[in-house]
């Protein structure tokens, strides 16, 4: 991005507050469109054009509407906006029907899912057959089960909230990005480890992969359990999902590929990390007599010759004997000659 382009941008801090949007607000804007930006998904800041924020200002009902439409509610207050009880909502949810935007952990280390409130009240106007009696199918379930099948299916543990989630994440990412090295990574950031390696094998390109990673959901807790429970959010599990994860990061890799390779040490020479750096020339040693003095290896002489400062305290002991040897001799010779003289 040029220096005139930069100049005709707003970063997203000031871009939010011009659109009267707090951060989440302001972010989930973005990753929804709402709020178009310019810059890679991954390698650097989004930024958005001064036009597009003058535009969403001038727009209708601002900021008020475009607040409403990034707003995203819980359990409870999404099931009074569908006028159903919550449990209906969680069933709806589990099943696959209601695809959360966001999530967080509660103080006990619980998920609390996020949904947005524009979605759910389209739902419950163009879908109220689902909003009572039994859940017809569940659109994720894979073999469509239907009737009562449908509400045991969500209701013995099996759980669509978490691979939705993912899902939405990842084509949000996939949107914002054009790099196809970065497309790469979003696809893979939520396989393991293991079936990463076995889809990657060149050491390169996967830890090219690794530095690209996005991060799916930021602000992880600060303990170690609280961390595990996201993990296992953020890593699919179901064998279809994985199945369509590996076969998407496939053709991804091979896109990649044909666009370029990943870098190597051979393409790339970054600066060394802790190498040292050349020695400067030497100096020639310093003579005797401008060297500082070293009073730890001071002989006795060199210490008795030294000056005693002027209202020091600190003579020589045999400075001070021969000082008072001479007084005591100067004091017998006046005692004498006054002896004489009497």
């Amino acid at each position: 991005m040029s220096v005139m382009e930069i100049s005709e941008t707003l970063a997203a801090g000031r871009a939010a507050q011009e659109l009267r949007l707090r951060r989440g607000e302001f972010e989930l804007a973005t990753q929804l469109g709402h709020v178009r930006t310019v810059g890679g998904a991954l390698s650097g800041r989004r930024r958005v054009a001064r036009g597009e924020v003058e535009r969403l200002r001038r727009a209708a009902g601002f900021p008020d509407a475009l607040r409403e439409r990034v707003r995203t509610v819980g359990t409870a207050e999404g099931a009074d906006l569908m006028d159903i009880s919550p449990g209906r909502f969680t069933r709806l949810a589990r099943a696959g029907y209601l695809v959360p935007v966001r999530f967080y952990l509660n103080r006990y280390r619980a998920v609390v899912w996020l949904y947005l409130a524009e979605e759910l009240r389209a739902f419950a106007s163009g879908e109220p057959g689902l909003l009572r009696g039994r859940l017809p199918r569940t659109p994720t379930g894979g073999s469509g089960t239907t009737g009562e099948g449908a509400e045991e299916k969500a209701g013995a543990g099996e759980d669509c909230r978490p691979r939705n989630w993912r899902g939405r994440r990842i084509g949000l990412l996939l949107h914002e990005s054009d790099d196809r090295w970065e497309r790469a990574a979003i696809v893979g950031s939520v396989l393991d480890p293991l079936q990463l390696a076995e889809l990657v094998p060149d050491p390169y390109e996967r830890a090219s992969l690794n530095r690209l990673r996005p991060d799916l959901a930021p602000g992880r807790p600060g303990s170690e359990a609280g961390r595990e429970v996201v993990q296992r959010l953020l890593t699919a599990d179901d064998p279809d999902e994985i199945s369509w994860h590996r076969s998407s990061l496939t053709a991804l890799l091979a896109d990649a590929r044909r666009d370029r390779q990943a870098p190597r040490p051979n393409d790339i020479l970054p600066e060394p990390v802790g190498a040292p750096e050349p020695a400067p020339p030497l100096e020639p040693a310093p003579t005797p007599e401008l060297a500082p003095p070293q009073p730890a290896r001071t002989s006795v002489a060199e210490r008795e010759a030294e000056p005693v400062p002027h209202g020091g305290r600190g003579r020589p002991l045999l400075t001070r004997l021969r000082i008072r040897r001479g007084r005591d001799r100067e004091a017998s010779a006046v005692s004498r000659g006054g002896g004489a003289d009497g």
